[in-house]
C-alpha cells in the first residue's frame, strides 16, 4: 500500500464507486461512497457505476484526479489497499466490463492525456444475491475509510 498523495480533496477529484450493493459484498465501493457523502467533508465529485464502461474514459478526462474504489475478491493484511492505477491498454476478465486501468489508458489514447489515478480496493467475502455488507467486509471498510480521511481528506 502506498501513501495518498497531497490535494485529493478538490473539486478537481472524482471518487468513483463500483459496485453493486444487490450482490452483498460488492457493494463496498458504494458503501465508501456513502460515508463519504455523509460525512459531507469531500469537495470533489462522487460518483456511482455498477460497472465501467469506455463512456467513463470521456467521463474522468474532465479531472485532475480519480480514484476508484472498487471490492476485491482476495482478502488483504490491511483490508485494503491503496496502489496508483496506471494505465494499461488490455482487457481483463473482471466482474466489470473494464477495469480502472483501461479506462485510464483508453482516455490516454483518446485526448493525448488522462488525469492521475488512484485504486482503493476492499477486500470483500460474501458476493451472495442479498442486501448488507458482511462483518467481515464492514470491518475493511472502516479501515479503509480511516485511510482515506487521515491521508486524503486533511489536505
Amino acid at each position: 500500500m502506498t501513501h495518498a498523495p497531497e490535494k485529493l480533496n478538490t473539486p478537481a477529484t472524482l471518487l468513483l464507486g463500483i459496485g453493486n450493493s444487490a450482490r452483498r459484498d460488492d457493494g463496498l465501493g458504494w458503501a465508501f461512497l456513502d460515508v463519504i457523502r455523509e460525512q459531507g467533508q469531500f469537495a470533489g465529485e462522487i460518483t456511482y457505476r455498477y460497472q465501467l464502461q469506455v463512456e467513463d474514459a470521456d467521463v474522468i478526462r474532465a479531472y485532475q484526479t480519480v480514484i476508484f474504489v472498487d471490492a476485491l475478491h482476495q482478502p488483504l493484511e490491511a483490508g485494503f489497499y491503496w496502489k496508483p492505477c496506471l494505465p494499461v491498454a488490455t482487457f481483463g476478465f473482471s466482474t466489470h466490463a473494464l477495469n480502472p486501468e483501461s479506462v485510464v489508458a483508453l482516455c490516454q489514447e483518446l485526448y493525448g492525456e488522462a488525469p492521475e489515478a488512484y485504486t482503493l480496493g476492499i477486500s470483500g467475502y460474501d458476493w451472495e444475491l442479498a442486501e448488507g455488507l458482511s462483518r467481515a467486509a464492514i470491518i475493511n471498510l472502516r479501515a479503509a475509510l480511516l485511510f482515506f480521511e487521515e491521508k486524503a481528506m486533511k489536505y
